[in-house]
């Protein structure tokens, strides 16, 4: 009689990837939602303005170019768009994701992809919600709310073109050495 012998347990526990359809264990769903909103509470600056969002914008430029990533970069204040980009590689089908995603994200006042995972807990997705309208929103990774502390969400960054969890990484990373830098 063979025995099976059984997989690895030493390690680290796989990180959610919302673009699987296989079965995850619902663990790492919630790690990666507790990722995301460490984020939230962390990436939150003192100001936030144009010539900010100027600076935000080609730090992200200078990520995707250096990387050859096919992304849309657009920042955004409300229906006002304080910089938009397009990379080599980007397509029209970039444009339509960054309004939904950003929309999205504006509408919870959190990121994009924190949205779609928290509609996950329980087995099911946001999307399958009648409510959730599916042509103006979407529950996937890559818009984040630029938060101004004591003032909340005041503007929205967001990136389109990578897998969704990429593309969400992409935005926290450049947030990441945005705070860190001199503004």
């Amino acid at each position: 009689m063979i025995q099976e012998q059984p997989g690895p347990t030493s390690g680290p526990e796989a990180e959610f990837d919302p673009d699987s359809a296989a079965p995850q264990p619902e663990a790492s769903l919630r790690s990666l939602i507790g990722r995301i909103e460490h984020e939230m509470a962390t990436l939150q600056f003192g100001s936030f303005s144009q010539t900010e969002a100027l600076a935000l914008g080609l730090l992200l430029v200078e990520l995707g170019t250096s990387r050859n990533l096919p992304i849309a970069i657009d920042i955004r204040r409300n229906a006002h768009i304080l910089f938009h980009a397009s990379l080599a590689g980007a397509n029209p089908d970039n444009e339509i994701w960054v309004e939904r995603k950003s929309r999205t994200a504006e509408q919870y006042a959190e990121p994009s992809l924190l949205v779609g995972l928290r509609g996950r807990l329980g087995g099911g997705r946001i999307e399958d919600n009648g409510w959730f309208d599916q042509s103006r929103y979407a529950a996937h990774g890559g818009a984040f709310p630029l938060y101004v502390k004591g003032t909340g969400a005041v503007a929205t960054v967001t990136v389109s073109g990578l897998p969704q969890k990429a593309d969400h990484d992409l935005v926290v990373e450049a947030l990441t050495s945005f705070a860190s830098s001199a503004f």
